[in-house]
Parts: C-alpha cells; sequence; structure tokens
C-alpha cells in the first residue's frame, strides 16, 4: 500500500470513527441549574441529540462550577471544555469588537438598540467566527446601574466609591476608568464577600444579575441612569464544531440558535421584574436632575472617544454603530 493510500485509509477510519461516537460539546456557564437559561440549553441539546441519533450531544457544566470567564477561556483553548455562556466582555482578548454595545451611554433607548442590533448582530458574530468561536447568537442580560451602599449620583461622588470591574475583563476596567473612577478587579465568585468586608462598595450590573448573585442583598442605592448594556454569548470552539459534518453544523445552529433567541426574548421581560423586585427589597432609586444626567453622557462621550482611539472597537465598527443609530433617530423627528 502506498503511503497516500495508508493516509487516505486512516482518514477514512477516523472518519468513521467519529461518525460511530459521535461528537461531544462540554459546555459550562455561570448560570445556575434550574435556571431559564439552563432549561432552554437542555431542551435544545436533547433535541440535537434526538435529531442527530446522537452524532451530536452537548454537556453542560451550570453555576460556575468551571470557573469564571477567564477560567473558562483557558480550558476551552487545552481542550477541556469546548464552549460557554459567556458575557462580551469575556471575550475581549479573542475578538475586540464584540464587546462593541458595550460602550458606556451609547444607546438612549431599548428601541434603538433594538435597530442596531438588527443590523449589526450578524456582523458581530461573523467576526467572532474568524477569531476561532462559532456563536449562535446574543442574549440580552440588560442595561447595567451602578448600585452602591451609599447614595451617589454625580460622578464626582463615584469616583469616591470602591467599585467593581470583572477580573479578565479590560475592556470593563477601562470603560470604568475613563469617568475617573478607580476600578477593584475581582472574580464574580469573590463579590459578595468583597460587598460584606468592604473590599467594594458598589458595582455596575444589570437588576437580573443583581438578584440572581443575592449582591442586591448587600447594596442599598441605585443610580437611575442606564450606564451600558450587557449581554452574553452561547460560543463554542470552532476547532470542535468543524468536527460535525455540514448537516449536524446546520443542526447545531438552528436549534442553538433558537434557543439563544428565545432566552433573548424573555430577558427583556425578566429585566423589567427585576426593576420591580429590587425596588421591592428596599432599594432606594436615584434619579439625578438633566444637568447631573448630562455630565454623566459628557463624560460618557469622552470615554467613548478615548475607548475607539485605544481600540476598545474598532473605528470602523464605532462608524457603522453610529450610522445606524442616527438613520433609527431620523425616524423619530
Amino acid at each position: 500500500m502506498s503511503i497516500f493510500s495508508k493516509i487516505l485509509a486512516g482518514s477514512l477510519m477516523a472518519s468513521l470513527s467519529l461518525s460511530a461516537y459521535g461528537v461531544t460539546f462540554k459546555v459550562a456557564t455561570l448560570s445556575p441549574d434550574g435556571s431559564g437559561w439552563m432549561k432552554l440549553l437542555r431542551s435544545a441539546g436533547t433535541e440535537i441529540a434526538e435529531r442527530s441519533e446522537s452524532r451530536v450531544t452537548f454537556k453542560f457544566y451550570p453555576g460556575g462550577v468551571m470557573g469564571d470567564d477567564k477560567s473558562v477561556l483557558r480550558k476551552i483553548r487545552v481542550g477541556q471544555l469546548h464552549g460557554a455562556v459567556l458575557t462580551a466582555g469575556g471575550l475581549t482578548q479573542t475578538y475586540t469588537d464584540i464587546q462593541l454595545y458595550n460602550l458606556p451611554m451609547v444607546f438612549t433607548s431599548l428601541e434603538e438598540l433594538d435597530y442596531v442590533r438588527t443590523h449589526m448582530d450578524p456582523l458581530l458574530l461573523e467576526g467572532l467566527e474568524a477569531k476561532g468561536y462559532v456563536a449562535f447568537g446574543i442574549a440580552e442580560v440588560g442595561f447595567a446601574y451602578a448600585m452602591s451602599k451609599e447614595a451617589v449620583e454625580t460622578v464626582a461622588e463615584a469616583r469616591a466609591q470602591k467599585v467593581w470591574t470583572p477580573d479578565g475583563d479590560p475592556g470593563s476596567a477601562r470603560a470604568v476608568a475613563a469617568f475617573g473612577i478607580r476600578p477593584i478587579a475581582l472574580s464574580i465568585a469573590d463579590v459578595y464577600s468583597g460587598l460584606q468586608t468592604g473590599l467594594i462598595n458598589g458595582v455596575a450590573v444589570p437588576p437580573v444579575g443583581a438578584i440572581a448573585l443575592q449582591w442586591h442583598t448587600q447594596l442599598d442605592h441605585v443610580l437611575d441612569v442606564p450606564l451600558l448594556y450587557v449581554y452574553g454569548l452561547l460560543a463554542v470552539s470552532e476547532r470542535q464544531f468543524e468536527k460535525l459534518n455540514t448537516a449536524d453544523q446546520s443542526l447545531v445552529r438552528e436549534v442553538m440558535g433558537d434557543a439563544v433567541r428565545q432566552v433573548n426574548a424573555r430577558s427583556r421581560k425578566d429585566h423589567e421584574r427585576a426593576i420591580t423586585a429590587l425596588k421591592s427589597q428596599g432599594l432606594l432609586w436615584h434619579r439625578p436632575d438633566a444637568a447631573v444626567v448630562q455630565e454623566w453622557q459628557a463624560y460618557a462621550q469622552q470615554a467613548i472617544v478615548k475607548l475607539v482611539d485605544e481600540g476598545f472597537v474598532s473605528q470602523p465598527m464605532y462608524e457603522s454603530l453610529l450610522h445606524h443609530l442616527s438613520d433609527y433617530r431620523a425616524t423619530l423627528d
């Protein structure tokens, strides 16, 4: 047998073996077991296994048992995991533009956000895939608000606080620092104890996250100004995804894409309910007057210019975002 015949035979045997034993995706998430995210993911995994006749299966690790985004990405790189539900900030070092919607106070309403996402989500997912991750859509978490132990309204008051940013998310740290606030980086697992001990006394987090992680029990005040948009992605290693045949790739994209769309749709209602829940729990919401809001917006705009100049997101993607924002706002005139 020639060397080329041996190579062909070996490739055929590998293909048959892969087909026989299937491909498993080990996927980590911070979402607790029993959460809406996990129910939809498990249901999607079951559907994929059934429709592929077990050629493709998913094994989920919920509740942060695999660590934070930084730890999970390291495990994906070495093949211990194959995917995860990650925040956009967690993927910053892989693909900078994925955090485009994280620019501070760039959106003034959910309606204009939805308009921009319709046009730009596909571009962001294509860019991420070019960097080695296949994502099945973007899922909203909600607008993040500044929550603290002490009442905060002005930028100067915020600068006096010990504000948390996620460890391993340099983009968030730079966004906070652009307001003149010195961030304190901690893993998500350390935030609760950090609030208890006084290591930190403020966070910027969506209401859903504050409740899910029980941080709201250590906080008393909320600045009623949406500071930035928080969202996540279900992404898997392209290296693992490429092990699937074309039909199974299409199947996974279809089913997991539908699951992410359902999460995204539910999150809007969850966000509204979480705001109501925080108010009922006794957290005081402070709405600054117009002059103070303008001050925050002015700092945010300065921050955006600096972040774009520093490569937080690329100039072309930022200009595209502005173009779509302008188109939408023109319809309101």
